[in-house]
Order: C-alpha cells, then sequence, then structure tokens
C-alpha cells in the first residue's frame, strides 16, 4: 500500500477523534507512534524526519526519554504539522492562533448580520479575506480542529454570500463553496457543524439547478439535526427544494412538519410563518395546484421584525407569480415593481431574474427588470 504524504493538503489524521483523544493528553510518545502508524514509517525514517538518531526516537516512544526543551517542542510540533500549544507552549505563536480564532469568529458573527440585513454584497467583502487567511493556515499544516470548523464556516458562509449577490448562471460558484464547507464539516465528527453545512449547500444546490442533489443534502441534514431549531431550518429549506423540483409528496411532507414545528420553535429570519407561506405557497404554484395557491395568497401573514429584506422580496416575487396566474395583473405589477426596487438596493440580481421571467404578461415591468439586470451585471463586473 503506498504511503501517505505527511505534508500533502489539510493534514486531515490529526482531526480524527482518536488522534484528538492523544492530543488532548498531550503524550509526546503516543503522538510520535501514531504519526508513525498513520504514514507507516520506521522509527528511522521518522528520527530522520525530526533530525533525531533511530535509538532516541526508541527511547522517547517507550518513555525512558522525555523532551522538555521548549526549543526541542517546537521544532517537533513543526514537523509534525502540529501547532506548539499541543505540547504546552504558550508563546507569541500560540497567542497568535487563539487570536486568530476570535478574530474569525468576530468575522463570522459580523457576515452573518450583514447578511440577512440585505448586505450580502458586504458579508463577501468580510468572509473572502478570511477564508484565504484560514486556508493558508491549513495549507501550512494548522489543523486543529478549531481552526478547521472555522474554515468550514466560513467557507460555508461565503458560499451563501455569494448566493445572494451572484447571477443564476454563476451561482453553481456559490454551491462548491458551501459544498468545500461540507468536505471538512463531514470529518470533523461534529454533527452539527455537518447538518449546518449540508443545510445551506442543499440550498444552493437548489439555487443551481441541481434538484435531485439538492433534495439529497437536505434529507440528509434534517436527520442529522440534534434541536428542534436546526430540524426546522433543515425541513422548510427541504419544503422549498421539494416544491422546486415537483416532488410533491416530499414538500407536502415537509410543509406539515414544518407547520407542526412552528409551535416549538424559535423564530428566525430563515423559520417563521412567513417564511412557511411563501414556500408553501410556491410549491402549490410549481406542483400544480395553483388554486389552492391563490386561495393561500389571501391568508398572507404579516411579516415580523426578524423578516429579512431578501425574504420579503422572495415573498412579493412569489406573489406576483400567483396575482398573474389569477389574471390580476395591476396587483402583480406593483408587486413585481416593489421586488425589483428591493432587489436593486440589495443587489440581488437573480431575483431579477426570477422578475423577468414570471413578468411575460408584464412588458412594462419586463423591461425595467432587464434594464435593472444589465445595471447589477455591470456593478458585479467592476
Amino acid at each position: 500500500m503506498a504511503r501517505r504524504d505527511p505534508h500533502s493538503g489539510i493534514r486531515w489524521h490529526w482531526t480524527t477523534p482518536r488522534a484528538q483523544d492523544i492530543l488532548r493528553r498531550r503524550s509526546l510518545p503516543e503522538i510520535l507512534a501514531f504519526y508513525r502508524h498513520l504514514n507507516q514509517l520506521p522509527q528511522e525514517e521518522l528520527g530522520t524526519l525530526l533530525g533525531y538518531s533511530t535509538s532516541y526516537i526508541s527511547r522517547v516512544e517507550t518513555g525512558s526519554r522525555t523532551i522538555t526543551d521548549i526549543g526541542a517542542l517546537r521544532h517537533i510540533a513543526e514537523r509534525l504539522g502540529l501547532p506548539p500549544h499541543v505540547f504546552g507552549i504558550t508563546d507569541d505563536a500560540d497567542g497568535d492562533h487563539h487570536a486568530m480564532i476570535q478574530f474569525g469568529e468576530s468575522v463570522l458573527r459580523l457576515a452573518e448580520i450583514a447578511r440577512q440585513a440585505g448586505q450580502a454584497a458586504a458579508a463577501v467583502d468580510e468572509l473572502w479575506p478570511l477564508v484565504a487567511r484560514l486556508e493558508a493556515r491549513a495549507a501550512d499544516g494548522h489543523t486543529d480542529t478549531d481552526v478547521l470548523r472555522l474554515l468550514a464556516r466560513a467557507r460555508v458562509g461565503l458560499g451563501v454570500a455569494l448566493g445572494h449577490v451572484l447571477p443564476e448562471e454563476r451561482l453553481a460558484t456559490a454551491a462548491r463553496w458551501t459544498g468545500k464547507g461540507v468536505a471538512i464539516a463531514r470529518r470533523l465528527d461534529d454533527r452539527a457543524l455537518h447538518a449546518h453545512a449540508l443545510r445551506h449547500h442543499g440550498n444552493e444546490l437548489r439555487k443551481a439547478g441541481l434538484h435531485h442533489a439538492a433534495l439529497e443534502r437536505l434529507g440528509r441534514a434534517r436527520d442529522l439535526s440534534h434541536t428542534p431549531d436546526d430540524r426546522a431550518a433543515a425541513v422548510i429549506l427541504l419544503a422549498r427544494a421539494a416544491g422546486t423540483a415537483g416532488a410533491t409528496t416530499v414538500f407536502d411532507e415537509a410543509v406539515a412538519e414544518s407547520r407542526h414545528l412552528l409551535d416549538t420553535v424559535s423564530v428566525t429570519p430563515l423559520f417563521s410563518e412567513f417564511t412557511l407561506h411563501e414556500v408553501q405557497l410556491r410549491g402549490l404554484a410549481a406542483t400544480g395546484r395553483v388554486p389552492g395557491a391563490a386561495e393561500l395568497l389571501e391568508r398572507a401573514p404579516v411579516p415580523g421584525f426578524q423578516t429579512s429584506p431578501q425574504w420579503r422580496i422572495i415573498s412579493a416575487i412569489t406573489a406576483g407569480q400567483i396575482l398573474l396566474r389569477r389574471g390580476d395583473q395591476d396587483a402583480a405589477g406593483e408587486q413585481m415593481r416593489a421586488a425589483l426596487h428591493g432587489a436593486e438596493l440589495h443587489r440581488l440580481p437573480h431575483q431579477v431574474q426570477r422578475v423577468i421571467r414570471a413578468s411575460s404578461g408584464l412588458p412594462d415591468v419586463r423591461e425595467q427588470a432587464q434594464g435593472t439586470l444589465t445595471r447589477l451585471r455591470a456593478d458585479i463586473a467592476a
């Protein structure tokens, strides 16, 4: 069997549960033995890697020789792709590590606030440099689970933000970023993070038109969810994807579960009576039940204080589509124009593209939407 290259890409071997148990004990003999076993290295080759003799490595592994010199421990950590604090070294480098984690958490919080406030472009501006910095650290061997968890969340957050600001023909880019977040999350033995990443990846796959893959990811996210709040977030997105895909049974079941969860979970920008109404409205129309959608439209809830600008815009377009199919062109045009104003203000080109597709019977609205899309494309290219 071919040996793995210990210095290629992200060093996943330090993220496994067994490796994390060994690292928590800070036992140098165990760490060296684990590294040799994983990379199929004899003591002689490990000695060459670290600059020690075979007999010295043997004595360290058996515990008959203890290394306490900080410089030597730092050297070993660097060669094995470990942060110095694994060996209890708390100096400026370790402080930099903790500062990086705190900084990254702050950026993620600010980016999420910006996105929910309708400023997804600002969220992208915050997240790009964070992702680049974390990926550089991971490539250099800084593969603590806290760094990798942060990187997974940053990749997912970047993908979600890009999914707001990119036009439809480029939404695969957003899905690729959320997928890169899933690639890390699934290897970290962190069920909540894995569900979070799958949830957002599934939603971006839906937007990119990959309906079967979206349903699969969102179904897994639902099944992995530990808390009612996480399950609600997955189920409403599953309902949304099922409606788009025309999967009537999955859609109806997900809507019913979402309705049940409304009484037990916290209201969020994603999960509320308002957002569920929009998801159900669009799904009914997409699964061929326009009369039911028209009836539901008359019972539209008032958006709450947590309703994001994006959801208000999405809802206005959906309402316009139903009104147009009902023959009420004036009311439909009013909804579409309101959506266009919001989509341009918040730089949401794919929502403008939804208006273009939906407004074939409203030539004035369609012309306005095409002009709006041209301006947004110019902004993206600038």
